[in-house]
């Protein structure tokens, strides 16, 4: 560490694009916030790519500008944050929405051990905003919406997933091993940290409407799609796991009760056709969770999810040589079935059957010899992913 770089304790860092109009009155709270603590500290405007003025503005406050020239949201903030000297960090947008001027309480929290502050602008956490501050649509479904979507999928404390004002370490932010480039850098921000055991906090604040002038460069549908399906690609057990307990269970029960005889609930009978629809219940389920197995075992070894103990203990309980002999056993019983049918059919002189019996013996039969196909070759591609290779 350079002398330099020890003199500053905390960074505050703006992405900017063509933000001249607010960007003066953001530096200027900052500055004044930073002197407020007696905190030797900087102001980095990440620069991407303004063409309105606004680097030298910032340059005639008395701020750092970082350019970066990569476009997008996540690319500006992490040349700033990379860039940035202080091993506090403050992160915030330049549009006037955030109060730079009361910084305080994220320094609090930086003080007894937070490495991740989140700032709360929604009243689930304490949170206000001001009328005209946010759109009806994010601040009543959007926001509150996805973040208890994600507070389910990820346990996090936080209450404002979305919120762009928040303080964390350097040293937190390393370990966050952050790679988008987008609007999903600030979640992938959260979801990281509560991944890694970082340690969580949050305080509220108040969301100012913005004095941009211009329409803010989010997108409520795209933006909001492309957040949730982050959220589920980070989340196998989510997207994966549940679903597919869910299906199978309702499948093999539906088998169970349907192979044996017709079932009236009511005036309504479920027979056969309800019998392969069951069938399809269960195979599509077992199809899911080979999917999670594979995603998360593709995720922890790039290093996008950290290793799950429970995984572990399943996939070195079952390992490639036991699931070739499941999935063969469940093959030869599928098989003797199929015979079974094929016997009953014999002793018809190969003529009509009777429809419903018929289908009770032959669907069982398939979905067996189906679900050890399925098994067996499911792990081999497990296999293929436990070989150790140089690279």
């Amino acid at each position: 560490m350079t002398e330099n770089q020890a003199e500053v304790q905390l960074s505050v860092v703006m992405p900017c694009l063509n933000e001249a109009r607010t960007l003066g009155r953001c530096i200027e709270k900052a500055q004044q916030s930073l002197a407020a603590l007696k905190l030797s500290g900087e102001v980095v405007v990440a620069d991407n790519g303004s063409t309105d003025g606004s680097q030298q503005i910032a340059e005639r406050l008395g701020a750092r500008v970082v350019p970066v020239a990569e476009k997008g949201y996540g690319n500006a903030l992490r040349g700033g944050i990379e860039a940035a000297r202080g091993q506090w960090i403050i992160m915030g947008d330049a549009d006037d929405s955030y109060d730079f001027s009361d910084l305080a309480p994220f320094v609090e929290r930086l003080r007894a051990g937070d490495e991740l502050v989140m700032g709360c602008r929604l009243p689930a956490g304490g949170g206000r905003i001001v009328p005209g501050a946010m759109p009806w649509k994010h601040q009543w479904f959007g926001n509150p919406g996805l973040t208890a979507i994600g507070r389910l999928f990820f346990r996090c404390p936080a209450h404002d997933f979305y919120c762009g004002l928040r303080a964390f370490t350097k040293d937190g932010y390393r370990r966050m091993g952050l790679q988008t480039t987008g609007m999903e850098f600030a979640l992938e921000m959260v979801i990281k940290s509560t991944m890694r055991g970082l340690r969580i906090g949050e305080v509220p604040i108040t969301l100012y409407k913005d004095d941009r002038g211009r329409p803010p460069h989010l997108r409520s549908f795209r933006d909001g799609w492309q957040g949730l399906r982050f959220m589920l690609l980070f989340s196998p057990r989510w997207l994966f796991l549940v679903p597919s307990l869910v299906l199978m269970v309702l499948g093999l029960c539906g088998m169970a009760v349907l192979s044996q005889a017709n079932v009236r609930v009511g005036h309504i009978q479920f027979d056969a056709g309800t019998l392969a629809v069951a069938s399809m219940l269960a195979l599509t389920g077992f199809q899911l969770f080979t999917f999670a197995c594979l995603a998360k075992a593709v995720a922890i070894s790039k290093g996008l999810l950290s290793d799950d103990p429970l995984f572990g203990r399943f996939r070195r309980f079952f390992s490639l040589e036991k699931g070739v002999v499941l999935g063969t056993v469940l093959v030869v019983l599928g098989l003797a079935l199929l015979v079974r049918a094929l016997l009953f059919w014999g002793e018809a002189g190969f003529g009509p059957l009777s429809y419903a019996d018929n289908l009770r013996r032959i669907i069982p039969a398939a979905t067996l010899t189906t679900f050890g196909i399925q098994v067996a070759f499911s792990s081999f591609f497990m296999g293929v992913l436990d070989l150790r290779t140089s690279r």
